[in-house]
């Protein structure tokens, strides 16, 4: 059993309150079940996010809108699961709509998800958002570092010479230096 998948059902599970239809909802293997989930009235968040998770790792593009909801959730665990399924589904609306997530400053405080979401899908829209968002955090006692160190360590993965201005910026940051400095060093240098 995937390793995210197993976390999200012992969550769910207790969310739930074990319910029978908790357990249908883990047991089918009927899509349009799950599907039926994500649109029926006056379904709880946990089914309407068990069901967009199994469709997400399904490939089901009808959990896209729903797992782009939860991607921005308050809560990191929905946040994870969301992120962890949108990057297996292969919608191609996904790098999109995770740089408009991370680099929405009224959303800020939910936007270290999209951030390592936009990093492992290595999508053309990941350097922009992340050095856009990583300026926005270089303002004095801007709160948000968790953020901004997800954006020096995506732009270190992605390796891409745009990111070395911004990196550099970070150095002046004390919680920021060391990442940079690692962020900058895999930057191939331009000959």
């Amino acid at each position: 059993m995937d390793e995210e998948l197993r976390s999200l059902t012992e969550r769910l599970r207790q969310e739930s309150g074990a319910s029978a239809a908790y357990d249908r909802l883990v047991a089918t293997e009927d899509l349009d079940e799950l599907a039926d989930v994500l649109t029926a009235p006056g379904q709880p968040l946990w089914a309407r996010e068990l069901a967009a998770f199994r469709l997400g790792l399904a490939g089901d593009r009808r959990s896209f809108e729903s797992l782009v909801l939860l991607l921005n959730h308050r809560d990191p665990e929905r946040c994870v699961s969301a992120a962890h399924a949108l990057a297996r589904l292969g919608d191609p609306r996904t790098a999109r709509a995770a740089a408009a997530l991370a680099t929405n400053e009224l959303r800020v405080a939910y936007a270290l998800h999209p951030v390592r979401l936009l990093v492992e899908l290595r999508a053309p829209e990941a350097v922009p958002a992340l050095i856009t968002t990583l300026e926005r955090r270089l303002r004095p006692h801007d709160p948000y570092r968790r953020v901004a160190l997800a954006c020096v360590e995506g732009l270190g993965t992605l390796g891409d010479a745009r990111a070395r201005r911004v990196l550099n910026e970070a150095l002046a940051h004390p919680a920021l230096a060391e990442a940079a400095v690692h962020a900058l060093a895999r930057i191939p240098r331009q000959r």
